[in-house]
């Protein structure tokens, strides 16, 4: 299958990609140390890698939290680091109008995971032309990023992924079925595992999500082990001091240790 992202890991040796970065751009200085220091290590690895940085988090849960620099300000910040350092850039999209304009920066258009059924938005991303990753919903079974992947198809864009994220588990909680993989796999989709949304424990800081970060790097072995073609890793210098779920974010100077390890798994299973 000619797709963008089963591309990236068409090499002799496993490998997985890599979408990271943090979850929102805070500022040009922080976004550009983070890009700069995942592209290093990722390119001694030899991990095919896309750098994720928001530049407006809408679904915050409280309407004080700190959402972003917004659409144009976050574009042409993620527009200079992507020249600076020459990496591809992913970023989240909310509204259909907003699709045209962010391809003119983006590499690939990330559609959010509460937005995964909004059949407009969908639309407008793939007909953009470029490769668009859609996380499913908290709310979704495996099977239903079926409906998902034959929206996007009407676009005629092939370069679609899937992003497993964890699913609703009660109040304040998900759980990760990772019997998902090979399910959407089997739908004819790339699928990438979002390593630190899974440990998130939505809303569980009352006015903001808390999380379990020390879990990122268990749920990340397994994902390799059973077969996740990508890993989406949020990521920070200070986690405690990041303005968007610092909780579940894994430390940038941890990032090096656990990709070695995920990549010895992904050449043992192949």
């Amino acid at each position: 299958m000619n797709n963008f992202f089963f591309n990236l890991i068409n090499k002799p040796e496993p490998v997985f990609f890599l979408i990271a970065g943090p979850c929102v751009i805070e500022n040009h200085e922080i976004t550009f140390l983070i890009a700069n220091h995942l592209k290093k290590i990722t390119h001694q690895l030899d991990i095919p890698f896309i750098f994720k940085a928001s530049f407006d988090k809408a679904n915050r849960t409280s309407i004080q939290s700190f959402r972003g620099p917004g659409f144009d300000k976050g574009l042409n910040i993620l527009n200079a680091i992507k020249k600076e350092l020459d990496i591809p850039i992913i970023s989240d999209i909310h509204l259909p109008d907003q699709a045209k304009k962010a391809a003119e920066v983006l590499d690939i258009i990330q559609i959010p995971a509460f937005l995964c059924r909004q059949t407009d938005l969908i639309l407008a991303a793939c007909n953009t032309g470029k490769p668009v990753n859609i996380k499913k919903g908290q709310f979704l079974s495996p099977l239903e990023c079926n409906n998902i992947l034959n929206k996007a198809k009407e676009s005629g864009n092939t370069n679609i992924c899937i992003t497993e994220r964890g699913s609703s588990f009660g109040y304040n909680n998900l759980v990760v079925d990772f019997r998902s993989i090979p399910i959407i796999k089997n739908l004819g989709a790339p699928v990438v595992f979002d390593a630190t949304h899974s440990v998130q424990l939505p809303g569980g800081a009352t006015d903001s999500s808390a999380g379990e970060s020390q879990f990122v790097p268990t749920l990340s072995r397994a994902a390799i082990a059973v077969g996740a073609d990508g890993l989406f890793i949020e990521t920070h210098p200070e986690p405690e001091k990041a303005l968007c779920d610092g909780p579940n974010s894994m430390p940038l100077n941890d990032m090096e240790d656990l990709l070695s390890t995920l990549l010895a798994i992904k050449k043992v299973v192949g």
